[in-house]
């Protein structure tokens, strides 16, 4: 399998790609990949000649270094998941690399979106995101890039930055990839004991609460009951909100569909997660 780690080397290898007319579709990823990124690089690479998968763990993205020291790194273990896969390669560049001296970048205000839910717990975060993701369309210059709804706000700045900076790229969002007792994978989840594994499921089961139930109280009561479930658990939750799937602002009121957001800490692994859910239609 092709491992790229310098600038130099992609530069030359897209410029190759382009001449012979082949479709790139790019996969980024902090790494310590699990199914879900398979899910989105198994579908970009059916939508395309060329699948690249990046592989980078991006410090300015990380509010606290204590998350960014334990985040697991597993290069290895990563290229020979994706091994298996015959028209994929890999970008793994080091912070040097990524970030080089002289590198031109202006910042996008992001406005409101930046600023609710994962924007104001962790300042900053989806400025970093910005700017990774930025250095990265720019040099890739690929003709699809695609991204789990787990990070529903993110994928909100994503299609923003791909407007406001004008990169054309297609935008492509996948679903949520859950373990079958309903856990939404992430690569964090490693760093989950049995027994936390087994109370993170309560925000899987706070949502499904919500899904099932939306419309048959007024939201606020339904929000604190979905909320009892989590607390109960023994997580110690950061939000819980639900909100607007557009816009990302708090609903008052049900509206024909909403979306479930949460973050919550299990133990010192912070975990985020939503779901879509459509009031139910009460006589």
């Amino acid at each position: 399998m092709q491992t790229f780690v310098t600038r130099d080397e992609i530069s030359h290898w897209r410029k190759q790609l382009s001449q012979d007319q082949k479709s790139l579709g790019f996969v980024p990823t902090m790494g310590a990949l699990h199914a879900g990124h398979l899910s989105l690089v198994k579908k970009a690479s059916k939508e395309n000649d060329i699948v690249l998968v990046s592989i980078f763990v991006n410090p300015k993205q990380f509010n606290q270094q204590a998350d960014l020291q334990s985040y697991p790194r597993m290069l290895e273990a990563d290229i020979a998941l994706l091994s298996a896969l015959s028209n994929v390669v890999i970008f793994a560049p080091n912070e040097a690399e990524m970030y080089p001296s002289g590198l031109a970048f202006e910042p996008m205000q992001l406005g409101e979106i930046g600023t609710v839910l994962e924007g104001a717990k962790r300042p900053g975060h989806f400025d970093g995101v910005v700017h990774v993701v930025h250095h990265l369309f720019a040099l890739i210059a690929p003709d699809r890039a695609y991204f789990g709804e787990k990070d529903f706000q993110q994928l909100a700045v994503i299609r923003k930055l791909n407007a406001h900076y004008q990169f054309g790229i297609e935008i492509v969002a996948c679903p949520t990839k859950r373990d079958p007792d309903g856990l939404a994978m992430s690569s964090r989840n490693l760093r989950l004991s049995a027994q936390e594994r087994n109370k993170a499921l309560s925000i899987f089961k706070a949502l499904t609460f919500i899904k099932e139930n939306a419309g048959k109280e007024p939201i606020e009561t339904m929000r604190h009951r979905a909320i009892l479930i989590i607390e109960e658990a023994g997580l110690l939750l950061d939000y819980f909100e639900i909100v607007d799937p557009h816009t990302l602002k708090t609903c008052a009121d049900w509206q024909a569909e909403q979306l479930c957001c949460v973050a919550a800490f299990c133990g010192e692994v912070r975990l985020i997660d939503n779901m879509l859910c459509e009031s139910v239609k009460l006589p």
